[in-house]
């Protein structure tokens, strides 16, 4: 591999003396003496096929190959920066990447704003997100896929951390026929089971689960539940679907909630876990269950 002829600390000083004006002013800076900085642009534009600056009385003024070549130095100082602080990051134990698994019973939009503070505090740390149901989210726990399962049910020898309540609702499009010919007393399992019902499909592949009210004998089985709403909204099916996925559905009027009877309907907590314990948890892992705690907390 061919090495670069120009050094980084010549491009340093050449975007100094750029954005500090003058070479005086970016020798203090760069805490150099004027002399260096001085040597260090005469030897860049020798270095380069066209002279980058050029004086103009006692301002360096940017000529229109140092124009470009100005976007490239600063691109190329915030790279290396950065692969210093990653490897400040790594010497300190912190994870290049962190995992998280989090059941479809949540609508993603509530995670967005914790998701933008971590990136924040981590910039180089890797996030991904797995979306999981049903046993899927277990799954992700227990064979430790993710470093953080947010999900509803805490398996033995786990220990959750409760975040916030899921509200599952029967919902169905404005004009589908459950609405034409409403009982005062509701409409009731029975009456459900005349009609085609959308669920979704567990993602776990060893222990596959069932969930849900699943007595109609016509059902459309989905992966996601955004899935779900397309099918709901074109008036196919009927479902019961977490409250915060169809909230904007229901103020719209595009999706109506069902008048099931006695008001039936679940109400499904949401734990935080972690797959490791104690001191086994990587600082940005750590900060992120923190984050999630205190997002939910303040929004309960």
């Amino acid at each position: 591999m061919k090495s670069p002829r120009i050094s980084l600390e010549q491009w340093a000083a050449f975007k100094a003396v750029v954005d500090e004006g003058s070479f005086a002013r970016a020798a203090e800076a760069l805490n150099k003496s004027q002399s260096s900085v001085s040597y260090a642009i005469s030897k860049l534009n020798e270095q380069l096929p066209s002279p980058v600056l050029e004086l103009s009385g006692r301002k360096a003024v940017l000529t229109e190959e140092g124009k470009v070549m100005y976007r490239r130095a600063t691109e190329l100082l915030q790279q290396a920066l950065a692969a210093e602080h990653t490897a400040s990051q790594l010497a300190k134990g912190i994870e290049p990447e962190v995992i998280i698994a989090v059941d479809g019973l949540m609508e993603p939009g509530q995670l967005i704003p914790v998701l933008d503070s971590f990136s924040r505090m981590f910039p180089m740390t890797r996030l991904r997100v797995l979306e999981t149901q049903l046993s899927g989210t277990e799954e992700a726990l227990l064979e430790k896929k993710a470093d953080i399962v947010i999900g509803n049910q805490v398996p033995v020898g786990h220990i959750g951390v409760p975040l916030n309540v899921i509200r599952m609702i029967a919902v169905a499009h404005p004009h589908h026929p459950l609405f034409l010919s409403p009982s005062e007393a509701g409409i009731n399992d029975f009456e459900l089971r005349s009609w085609r019902q959308v669920v979704i499909r567990d993602s776990g592949h060893r222990r596959v689960q069932d969930a849900g009210w699943l007595g109609s004998e016509q059902r459309w089985t989905v992966s996601h539940f955004s899935t779900s709403m397309k099918v709901l909204k074109a008036g196919l099916a009927f479902g019961f679907m977490p409250y915060d996925w169809v909230k904007k559905e229901l103020e719209a009027g595009t999706l109506k909630e069902l008048p099931l009877s006695l008001g039936a309907e679940r109400r499904l907590p949401m734990y935080l876990m972690m797959s490791a314990s104690g001191d086994c948890v990587g600082p940005a892992a750590s900060a992120l269950a923190q984050l999630l705690r205190a997002h939910f907390k303040n929004h309960a």
